[in-house]
């Protein structure tokens, strides 16, 4: 996050937890129009019920339009007395979605084992962009696998980040095999055609 973005996240962060809520990072973008706020808040990760091995689960009461509504209420009443923008602003209320941004070493740490898009202020390597499992979170130093390669970032280089949603998983993609083909029962088979046998 920016300076500016980490200031007003450290603004808001009380006002989104007294709703119930957490306030997981703040995206500021300025622009000759008027720049945009946009805050990502989601339930918790300690309101949400625990596994046999003590790790949170997704809430299944997840950040609903009414939640993104009271936040947007509360926050632009605190908005307009700290007045930490000067002009014109817009203000966005969001859930963070299945392709969650990561705005802190310890969301990385939830999302272990998990891939992620990553882009650096500073290049590593020879790339400013990378996708790649996170691997570990130690010191500031967030570690990745990159095309079957440890990578280690220092998390003052990042600069966005993304978890890279795993569709199949999630049952918006067809499930696939080692060798890339369709793996659903009753699917045909790649390279075969109908009435063949």
């Amino acid at each position: 996050m920016t300076d500016k973005a980490n200031q007003i996240a450290a603004l808001l962060a009380p006002t989104v937890q007294s709703l119930g809520l957490e306030l997981l990072g703040v995206e500021y973008q300025s622009a000759p129009g008027g720049a945009l706020l946009r805050l990502y808040i989601d339930k918790p990760a300690d309101a949400r019920p625990a596994d046999a091995d003590g790790a949170a689960q997704p809430a299944a009461d997840t950040v609903g339009i009414e939640d993104c509504e009271a936040v947007s209420r509360e926050v632009s009443a605190q908005l307009d007395v700290a007045d930490p923008i000067s002009g014109h602003y817009t203000l966005e209320v969001s859930s963070p979605g299945v392709d969650r941004p990561l705005f802190a070493p310890a969301q990385f740490a939830r999302f272990l084992g998990q891939d992620a898009k990553v882009t650096l202020k500073l290049p590593q390597d020879g790339r400013r962009r990378l996708q790649g499992r996170i691997v570990s979170v130690a010191d500031e130093e967030i570690g990745f696998e990159v095309d079957g390669q440890p990578l280690s970032v220092a998390f003052d280089n990042i600069d966005k980040a993304r978890l890279v949603p795993d569709w199949a998983a999630l049952g918006l993609a067809p499930a696939r095999d080692k060798a890339g083909r369709d793996a659903r029962p009753g699917k045909r088979k790649a390279g075969r055609k109908p009435g063949k046998e």
